[in-house]
């Protein structure tokens, strides 16, 4: 498996605020490994549907919005 993320994939499911949660298909081509899953303004709560997520097949990262 390969998590190989392109710049222009990672700046699009960047906020302008809050938190992106996002999921990565290492098995997609370059460019389309990442996908939306939920926005969220608080980091508590984007955590939290985070790790309630229980696929353990299913990989997760939070994006951070900027200031």
């Amino acid at each position: 498996m390969s998590f190989e993320l392109t710049e222009n994939e990672k700046l699009a499911l960047t906020p302008e605020s809050g938190f992106n949660l996002v999921g990565i298909d290492p098995f997609e081509i370059p460019g389309k490994k990442l996908y939306f899953i939920e926005h969220f303004d608080l980091y508590q709560v984007a955590l939290k549907a985070k790790e309630e997520r229980r696929n353990p097949d299913e990989y997760l990262i939070l994006y951070k919005g900027s200031p």
